[in-house]
């Protein structure tokens, strides 16, 4: 089919290079408000190998027609790559990245190809089809203008053919791009998109980086330290996140954020080569905090798809100082075994055991989970709340056919029905673990499907026996920095929903309902500590026994107000000096625990005793107030005691400041005019007996300042 000459007289050739500008612009969605300020990157150049990658990737997940509305025919066979590239890391990240985004913009793609009939004047194999789209879009991506490689780069002869075939039709694909963008009336060809699609472009583009501390190799110190000599600023919070700087997370201590375009700087500094600074998605942090403030210090997790290796290494480095151990489900492959545990030794990991098993196909009574007391799940989701899907899915080892539905926007219900039932499957089988106390459910996904209603369904369907307390809602561990935050968690669900500063996030806590016949005593904790050797040197079985004896009330002879603390002269003292101290301090906790729970009341006589006298005393046994009340007053008769402060009418009686304000005072006589003072004193006030005494009723009007 030939072209028609209209098309040619309508763009001439001295427009044809202001007019492939413009469409470049306007296709790569560059186009922004003039009052926002953002740096802008430089495309790079891609080699011939990422081209040949990303064609394969996008062959895969490209979005298929039926075959009476097919377009452009693909082909089944991929291209050939090289094997030293394909294993590479970042080159496979720069091929998802180019893949993903010609995904995004294939209907278009398409309608330039055609309308620029660059098929119908060459003959060229269908094979080499998905090439052409993805070349096509890094082309008008750099403006049409020709790369620039260096001399040694190796190439690849199919990418040199398609590279030709593109730079003879510059002129006719930048004429078709503009045709394409007046036929839908937009401003841009970037405002074509779906309206998601084109908001999470736009938080991608300002999401900062985040990255946790490796607490076992570096303390927070030494990072500050380390950043602020590489000249990078430390604020106080994120909106301040400009050129070189960095903040500390609000809800986790260990995580630094940094602004998005240092990532190439920061890739190359030794805390991240050494690791000991790590990249990773925040809602990752925020599961494995939950799990620490949840689990004592012999409490073993268990980690159900965990995605990155990060995850669990972060989970043992928090937990480095206890004696926990982390076990981990579903790695099967022993070269992958292999991999996580060389891992693991270089990041200083050292109570990490992994289960070769699926979580599905382990069993609640297994021997070496019976310690378990918290379950972290982390379920396979669909990624809905996160703004950037390439880099998320890539770094938590995601599933990437994901990619075809993210980039038009979301997933259809049939397929958040087969995430739902799979999440409902794993939370129910982690409730059969009945020794386990909590579990953490965490997902970066927004939708209802496969967060609340997967928990409400959970929680309705439990069925754990007898002698087997069932799970419950239970409120967010983590801090609550905003009213915001507050206000989503008002159903005791922690979210965070998807902005410019994070990615989408939801996390529930589930914990088991308390056994009311299950009560632990703080002299259960103590010999618990004492078991494990951390009283070295404190002899709690004597105090314990000495705290017996003090449950019953004892009538002690009238004497003289003790000038120190009565109840030094009944604690056991052995050891040195230090061990003495701690046994002092253990036997006086006791003490007021038994007090509390066994406290015997003695009515105190209806003879009026003046408590001015008796108050006094109890507040400064070794110094009786020297004021004519005090000293007038008879001596009270000292009643039995147990160590205690007497209670006036068996009531205690706080000292709580008051503020008096007074109204201005005015001196209108003064020749310099009328002066005010406005006195504002603390006191401590103290009401005690009854009014109908005068001598009480003085005593009442006292002030201790």
């Amino acid at each position: 089919m030939q072209e028609p000459k209209s098309d040619m007289d309508f763009f001439g050739e001295e427009n044809m290079e202001g007019i492939s500008q413009l469409a470049s612009l306007e296709m790569s969605g560059d186009v922004v408000d003039k009052g926002k300020s953002s740096i802008v990157l430089e495309k790079p150049s891609y080699p011939d190998s990422v081209y040949v990658m990303a064609a394969n990737i996008f062959q895969g997940i490209r979005i298929q027609r039926s075959p009476d509305k097919v377009i452009i025919n693909y082909g089944s066979e991929p291209l050939q790559t090289s094997s030293t590239h394909s294993e590479d890391e970042s080159f496979q990240r720069l091929s998802y990245e180019l893949a993903f985004s010609t995904l995004k913009y294939q209907d278009i793609l398409e309608s330039i190809l055609i309308d620029s009939y660059i098929f119908s004047s060459t003959t060229i194999a269908d094979r080499l089809n998905s090439l052409i789209v993805v070349m096509l879009y890094d082309f008008q991506d750099r403006k049409f203008q020709p790369r620039v490689l260096p001399n040694d780069e190796e190439t690849i002869a199919e990418v040199q053919e398609v590279e030709t075939l593109l730079n003879s039709f510059k002129t006719k694909l930048a004429a078709a791009l503009a045709r394409c963008r007046i036929k839908h009336d937009a401003l841009s060809i970037y405002h074509i998109l779906p309206e998601t699609v084109r908001k999470q472009e736009q938080r991608a583009s300002t999401l900062p980086l985040y990255a946790w501390i490796n607490t076992s190799k570096i303390s927070l110190e030494e990072v500050y330290g380390n950043l602020r000599r590489k000249g990078y600023a430390k604020v106080k919070t994120v909106t301040n996140l400009n050129d070189k700087a960095f903040a500390i997370d609000q809800h986790c201590y260990n995580v630094l954020i940094f602004p998005a375009h240092l990532k190439t700087d920061l890739l190359n500094i030794d805390l991240i080569k050494e690791y000991k600074l790590i990249f990773q998605d925040k809602s990752r942090s925020l599961a494995v905090h939950s799990a620490k403030a949840l689990i004592n210090m012999d409490d073993d997790i268990l980690m159900i798809n965990t995605g990155s290796w990060y995850t669990v290494a972060h989970m043992s480095i928090l937990t480095s100082g206890n004696t926990s151990k982390i076990f981990v489900c579903g790695i099967q492959s022993e070269e992958k075994d292999s991999d996580a545990k060389k891992l693991f030794t270089k990041m200083g990991c050292e109570n990490i055991e992994i289960l070769n098993e699926t979580f599905l196909s382990t069993e609640s009574r297994d021997h070496r989970l019976q310690n378990v007391k918290v379950i972290l799940l982390l379920p396979h989701c669909s990624s809905l709340g996160v703004s950037n899907p390439v880099e998320f899915i890539l770094n938590e080892h995601q599933d990437t056919s994901l990619l075809h539905d993210l980039s038009q926007g979301g997933l259809p219900k049939d397929k958040l029905e087969i995430f739902s039932q799979q999440q409902f499957e794993q939370l129910t089988h982690a409730m059969k673990f009945t020794k386990a106390q909590a579990i953490i459910y965490c997902t970066c996904s927004v939708s209802e499907e496969e967060n609340e209603d997967v928990i409400k369904k959970a929680l309705a369907c439990q069925n754990p026996g007898p002698k087997i307390q069932p799970y419950r809602l239970s409120p967010p561990v983590l801090p609550l920095c905003s009213l915001k935050e507050i206000e989503l968690s008002m159903d005791r669900f922690f979210r965070l929903e998807p902005s410019d500063m994070t990615n989408g996030c939801f996390l529930s806590i589930l914990t088991r309902e308390r056994d009311p016949s299950e009560t632990v005593s703080v002299k259960d904790v103590l010999a618990r500590a004492a078991a494990k050797g951390l009283l070295d040197g404190v002899e709690v079985g004597k105090a314990i026994k000495r705290d017996k004896k003090r449950k019953k009330p004892k009538a002690l002879p009238p004497r003289a107000p003790h000038h120190g603390d009565p109840l030094r002269d009944h604690l056991v003292v052995s050891g040195n000096d230090t061990s003495s101290s701690i046994q002092m301090k253990i036997s006086e906790f006791l003490h007021r625990e038994s007090k509390t729970s066994s406290v015997v009341k003695t009515p105190l006589p209806t003879k009026s005793v003046p408590q001015a006298s008796t108050s006094s005393q109890m507040r400064k046994p070794s110094k009786p107030l020297s004021t004519p009340l005090v000293r007038n007053a008879s001596r009270p008769i000292e009643k039995p005691t147990n160590f205690g402060r007497l209670r006036p009418e068996g009531k205690v009686i706080p000292l709580k400041p008051v503020e008096i304000v007074l109204p201005p005072v005015m001196f209108p006589l003064s020749p310099q005019g009328p002066r005010f003072q406005m006195p504002a004193t603390q006191f401590y006030y103290r009401f005690l007996g009854s009014k109908d005494s005068s001598r009480e009723d003085r005593i009442n009007k006292f002030l201790i300042k």
